[in-house]
């Protein structure tokens, strides 16, 4: 058909013309409501908004209307009520409209005649909605395949087996009583092989101990032998082979590091150090700290408690201020919004004092025109005259340059001669041959007057022996960092068996006080939560109700 043709070939002419208005309306649709639409529909937008913008009072809205709806429903109804929102047309696409063509122009021309179309298109958009509401998915009813059961053989009970007799073991003879047992070791042998300190430090203090002390030490000193027994009784039920002579790495069950098992051995005999201080503090008198001790347990819970509630308070007072900022940004909005009123009424104001400034401005101009037209007229004698002055210098001018050139030349010429002729001379002293071999010796030194200054073969001599020093220094350091690391070693052994000890002494007292620590958890109270806590919730409850209510306002 000719007039679809024409009409496909107006409208490309004119998608093509004003590409950088639709631009504008395309790009910001994909930037805020169009985000998830595909990049290959852009062209499909430009003619949209290209049809809906120049050729909507030539099509009709019959028309227009037909060629949305042939087109996919919620894509058109997404488009158009982007596009034909009035607060974007009198805004931004005004204004990046008027960047390309005349505001007033554009306004007239383009904005106007949007606004008026906008309530029945309004009514085009409502429709393509309703649409969408109302189209319903056809679910395809799958066929459900019914199973059937497998033609199978009744299988034949299986005979029941009669159980086997249970061969009796051979009685294994009796173990010697002239031979001791391999897995233990007497407390004699046991202390007498391991000089444990604490164990040596406790004999000291129960020695130190005659008829003569005070009778108040006896229950302590009864107190250290209760204490010693279930250590005694503990080495007593270890296997000897981990207290052997020669202690091997394999039988020891803790994998550490040197760092970390002269660390922890450092750490263990602090402990021992400490409580054989403890020990001797109280055979000589002195009180139990363990009231202090809880005492301060206690005191310390209690800061702990109010810095936690301190911190609870700073919390909510945060959030307290979070929510009056938000009030505070509601209302600066609120008052931007007027002062953005005021500022476009003032602007069209001043738009309309331009445009008479302009037009007498305009008015001016052809006056000055006019008069400058008459002046030139009478100029044009005094113009010839001028141009013949001028021709008369330029001639004088052009002789002066020529001279200058000439003596120029004429200097250039002889500083290239005298150039030559050196550069010859040069040349010439260059092609004499010289003696250029020097015979070096040795054995002999450089003549500079130094006292330190040698031959070249003392050099190597000397080289040579700080050579062979050097050699014997390195083997002789060689052989002292292996001696110490076999010195390491020992000492490591050495700190894997105390380990060894005091590991398992530490984790019997560690289930014990986490046995009491237990009954103390279950016997005590939760406590209750600070007035100052409570009065801030309160406060960012109101406060929060306060900013909904302001946010529906808005």
């Amino acid at each position: 058909n000719a007039t679809e043709e024409k009409f496909v070939l107006d409208t490309l002419a004119g998608c093509i013309e004003y590409k950088s208005l639709l631009d504008v309306v395309v790009d910001a649709f994909f930037v805020r409501d169009g985000r998830y639409c595909l990049i290959s529909e852009r062209n499909l937008y430009i003619v949209i908004c290209y049809l809906a913008t120049f050729q909507l009072e030539e099509l009709g809205l019959q028309h227009f209307s037909r060629i949305v709806k042939s087109l996919d429903t919620a894509k058109m109804q997404k488009f158009l009520r982007f596009f034909f929102n009035a607060l974007y047309l009198n805004t931004w696409i005004k204004d990046e409209w008027s960047q390309f063509y005349d505001s007033l122009y554009v306004k007239e021309n383009w904005i106007d005649p949007l606004l008026r179309w906008q309530p029945k298109v309004q009514q085009l958009i409502e429709q393509l909605t309703d649409t969408l509401s109302n189209r319903t998915t056809m679910v395809k009813s799958s066929m459900v395949t019914q199973p059937k059961e497998f033609n199978l053989t009744v299988p034949k009970p299986r005979a029941i087996p009669i159980p086997l007799p249970i061969p009796l073991l051979e009685k294994r003879p009796p173990v010697s009583t002239s031979t001791a047992p391999l897995g233990l070791v007497s407390p004699a042998n046991l202390l007498r092989v391991h000089s444990i300190p604490l164990s040596r430090s406790l004999m000291k203090i129960l020695n130190s101990t005659g008829p003569n002390t005070d009778p108040c030490r006896t229950p302590l000193v009864t107190n250290l032998h209760l204490d010693i027994e279930p250590l005694t009784t503990t080495l007593w039920m270890r296997p000897s082979n981990q207290f052997l002579t020669h202690r091997t790495t394999d039988n020891i069950p803790i994998k550490l590091n040197a760092a970390a098992i002269l660390r922890e051995g450092a750490l263990y005999q602090r402990k021992m150090e400490q409580e054989l201080k403890r020990i001797e503090n109280l055979l000589r008198g002195a009180g139990d700290p363990s009231e202090f001790l809880e005492w301060q347990k206690q005191m310390r819970g209690k800061d702990l408690e109010e810095q936690l509630a301190e911190i609870e308070c700073r919390r909510l007072q945060g959030k307290l201020s979070h929510e009056e900022a938000v009030l505070a940004h509601q209302n600066v909005i609120q008052e931007n919004k007027k002062k953005a009123d005021l500022m476009r009424e003032e602007k069209a104001e001043l738009m309309h004092r331009y445009a008479e400034k302009r037009l007498q401005e305009q008015k001016e101009m052809r006056d000055l025109v006019e008069q400058v037209v008459e002046g030139h007229k009478n100029a044009k004698q005094a113009k010839i005259k001028l141009q013949k002055y001028k021709q008369r210098i330029v001639q004088e001018v052009c002789e002066e340059n020529r001279e200058l050139l000439r003596q120029a030349l004429e200097e250039e010429e002889e500083k290239l001669r005298k150039r030559y002729e050196l550069i010859q001379q040069i040349r010439a002293i260059e092609s004499l041959p010289s003696v250029r071999q020097k015979f070096v010796d040795l054995t002999e030194t450089g003549g500079h007057g130094l006292i330190c200054e040698m031959s070249i073969v003392e050099l190597r001599e000397r080289l040579a022996l700080l050579r062979d020093a050097q050699k014997a220094a390195e083997e002789e350091k060689r052989d002292q960092i292996i001696h110490e690391k076999q010195a390491k070693e020992q000492l490591l052994l050495d700190k894997l068996d105390q380990i060894s000890l005091f590991r398992a002494q530490l984790g019997r007292a560690a289930a014990l006080k986490q046995e009491e620590k237990k009954r103390k958890s279950q016997s005590g109270e939760r406590p209750m939560k600070d007035e100052r806590i409570l009065n801030l919730q309160k406060k960012i409850v109101e406060k929060t109700m306060e900013r909904k209510k302001q946010a529906g306002l808005l």
